[in-house]
């Protein structure tokens, strides 16, 4: 066996289940879990007629690269989102279909790596723990970057020495950030590109949350976007994920998409040729369909406005917790231990939450998770009033 597998942590929701197994919640109130970030919103009809309509692709093996249309409505998208100008995104060679960006993220570090440079994985912490299986099952070691309150949630890159960055080969960015909401500044975004032409590692930014946002008059910006405005035509060292689950209401869908310099998705493809990973062409077909429609994505945002609205109206006075800059998750800082929080909040009022030192790693002795709890504002929006009319309740009798 390969035994880069015996330094995989166990996954926060083998911890949460540890956590809660025990214990017996209340048994007058149903469950309300605010913990798996598994959108619940509908998903559109139209990408299901799709999908319907194409079931005769059944029996077509797909190729890796794709559908040459959906990647041209990938390349179109990304020119009306993020500002990148007409003729850039070559279908070709800048974009990449992926079974969404779980696979993508893991197999692209698996490809990017090169095992024999002794070589640093840089993520935030909290995180998403496929960056950090990714990079010890590629041979790298992972370096965590702290995501603390008093630099907006953000990693404070300027504190990270030069030998650090020498080590780097790649940079994962979440923006905004899961768990925290945290969008990466425009600013940062330029200097961490000239940082990385400086000492030669790749940018990774997944940016699966980018599409829910509060402002429909200020898009955030993505690493394409850094781009565009520096000239960077060649999208050198940086590269974007996106895709359907969050932007679409469609995790079952695993559908997604890479995009950016042509002289890394060129060995990526190579890679994912072995790997085995083409998307089914009615898959395709379908995504084709979601990518080209804004109005249901507009709908999505409208609904997680509505949430957030109602739950921090109900938890800020009496809970410390913001709205994000994005995404569909609440940070809040919890009184005591994150977990006897979580469990004790489990045993009174049957809701489920997820302890922020969980998602996070100590270093140094510091867990920036601790303290800390995340909520994901997936349920319908009566469910997920009712989630924090019970916290509050919670909090108030304690």
């Amino acid at each position: 066996m390969n035994h880069a597998l015996t330094q995989l942590q166990p996954y926060p929701f083998e911890k949460l289940r540890a956590l809660l197994g025990s214990v017996k919640p209340a048994a007058d109130k149903r469950a309300i879990a605010l913990s798996i970030g598994e959108p619940k919103h509908e998903s559109p009809a139209f990408v299901a007629q799709a999908m319907a309509d194409n079931l005769d692709k059944l029996a077509v093996y797909p190729s890796t690269i794709g559908l040459p249309g959906l990647r041209q409505a990938i390349g179109q998208w990304c020119e009306r989102r993020f500002g990148v100008p007409a003729g850039w995104l070559d279908a070709d060679r800048h974009i990449l279909p992926v079974n969404g960006t779980r696979e993508a993220l893991f197999a692209f570090t698996q490809a990017v790596v090169n095992r024999a440079d002794d070589g640093l994985v840089i993520s935030p912490n909290p995180f998403y723990q496929i960056y950090e299986g990714a990079a010890l099952l590629a041979g790298a070691t992972p370096h965590y970057l702290p995501c603390l309150e008093n630099n907006g949630f953000n990693p404070d890159f300027d504190a990270v020495p030069a030998e650090v960055w020498k080590r780097c080969q790649i940079l994962f960015l979440c923006s905004p950030g899961n768990p925290t909401g945290a969008l990466v500044p425009m600013d940062t975004l330029k200097k961490l590109i000239a940082l990385a032409d400086e000492h030669d590692f790749v940018i990774a930014a997944d940016e699966c949350y980018s599409e829910l946002y509060f402002d429909e008059d200020a898009p955030p910006p993505g690493l394409l976007t850094a781009c565009a405005e520096l000239g960077r035509s060649d999208f050198k060292r940086c590269v974007v994920f996106h895709s359907l689950s969050k932007r679409s209401n469609l995790p079952g869908l695993r559908s997604g998409f890479v995009a950016g310099d042509a002289e890394i998705i060129k060995p990526f493809l190579l890679y994912r040729t072995y790997h085995g990973c083409a998307m089914p062409v009615q898959t395709q077909l379908a995504s084709i369909a979601a990518w080209q429609d804004e109005a249901h994505v507009r709908a999505n945002r409208d609904q997680y406005r509505a949430k957030y609205d109602a739950v921090l109206d109900i938890l800020q006075p009496v809970l410390d917790v913001q709205r994000p800059d994005g995404s569909f998750y609440l940070w809040a800082k919890v009184p005591g231990s994150d977990a006897e929080f979580t469990r004790d909040l489990f045993e009174a009022q049957h809701v489920t939450v997820v302890p922020g030192s969980y998602l996070s790693r100590d270093v140094d002795g510091v867990n920036p998770g601790a303290g800390r709890v995340r909520m994901a504002l997936v349920a319908p929006l009566a469910e997920c009033i009712e989630a924090a009319e019970r916290i509050r309740a919670f909090l108030q009798n304690r």
